[in-house]
């Protein structure tokens, strides 16, 4: 076998595992190893019985305020680290002898009769949150600079939210991703995601709104007419645009589309001091800030507010599709859940009384 043979093989294995899983993996892996030779234990290959000890440790290990240091799902995650490494090493995984699933199951057991609850899920945002959030935004838009940030996030909440996004999905969209239906509204091309390692693609449909404010294709070509604007004539054209008349109360999604230089370059960007747009991709950090920064100007309350993130707005679509009527299949045509039990979390969560025999008492 030549060399070029060998590094071939090695970028098809390096590139079977996902870029943010090689590097949990990769810190997961660092523990263990740092563990291991504290201790005199041979790391590679491991024997089940250490990683049972490892793992133990780790269960009983507490924070100042006595709870639990590492979830379950943690553990879980550093288990099938060691044998991810083991694997790649040639090595029978240790990871998957009965010692250690034995080990795991008897940790979630012990967690679970002491009533300590995993962590719990973001909190959605439902439509009428959504609403609320946008209202607020235009009424606080009160200068040039301000309405650059207003397009930008209100197309954002309103494609994450309709369209089912994770934030990692939203912040790969290229402009050539999105196209315009004349009967659908937006089409997404998704090229990659969580369930879709092998980038197989798929197309999300955004409907037109019912009203220009709950609108995502209008939000989305408010904000793509800013980036052409700042691409093509800079500041001055983007100033130039948002200084005119807004007219928010109109659909706009039937209008005519920018002419944008480059389908690849990013649709969400960020955004400096005096709306000066970035040419790089928005980071998924940005998204989780951004919706949490808009829930508090909207006056939500700091308890719920800190219980946002970014996949608010997906969790936010499947809870509200639920409490709308909707089945699991139907859900899944959007979310790209590989399975309806997946769903059932959001259901139990955040709409406990859609299905349940409760609602049929007469109480």
């Amino acid at each position: 076998m030549t060399t070029v043979d060998t590094a071939r093989i090695t970028d098809a294995v390096h590139s079977s595992t996902a870029s943010n899983t090689r590097r949990a993996y990769t810190s997961d892996w660092r523990r263990f190893t740092g563990w291991c030779a504290a201790r005199g234990h041979t790391p590679l290959p491991a024997a089940p019985v250490t990683i049972a000890a490892y793992l133990t440790e780790a269960a009983a290990t507490r924070t100042p305020g006595g709870q639990r240091a590492y979830a379950p799902a943690t553990l879980g995650r550093w288990a099938a680290a060691i044998g991810h490494h083991h694997q790649r090493a040639e090595h029978p995984s240790p990871a998957s002898a009965p010692l250690v699933a034995a080990t795991l199951a008897g940790i979630r057991r012990a967690c679970a009769e002491a009533g300590e609850r995993p962590v719990r899920q973001v909190a959605p945002l439902l439509t009428g949150d959504i609403t609320t959030i946008l209202t607020a935004m235009n009424a606080q838009s009160d200068t040039w600079a301000a309405r650059v940030y207003a397009r930008r996030d209100a197309a954002l909440l309103l494609l994450g939210f309709a369209a089912a996004l994770r934030r990692s999905e939203l912040v790969a969209l290229a402009i050539g991703d999105v196209i315009g239906h004349r009967t659908d509204g937006l089409h997404l091309r998704i090229g990659r995601s969580k369930t879709d390692q092998d980038g197989r693609g798929a197309i999300r449909a955004v409907p037109f709104g019912a009203s220009p404010a709950g609108c995502g294709s209008c939000a989305y070509l408010r904000w793509l007419h800013v980036v052409a604007a700042a691409e093509t004539g800079g500041r001055p054209a983007a100033i130039r645009l948002l200084r005119g008349p807004d007219e928010r109360d109109a659909h706009v999604c039937h209008g005519r589309w920018p002419h944008t230089p480059d389908p690849a370059a990013p649709v969400f960007r960020p955004i400096r001091g005096a709306g000066h747009l970035g040419a790089a991709a928005l980071s998924g950090a940005a998204v989780h800030k951004m919706i949490r920064r808009r829930a508090i100007a909207a006056g939500y309350d700091a308890a719920f507010v800190a219980r946002l993130g970014g996949h608010s707005l997906r969790a936010g679509f499947v809870t509200q599709a639920f409490r709308g009527g909707a089945d699991a299949h139907a859900i899944m045509r959007q979310t790209g859940h590989a399975s309806p039990a997946m769903l059932e979390t959001y259901a139990r969560e955040h709409a406990p009384l859609i299905g349940n025999a409760v609602t049929t008492l007469g109480l």
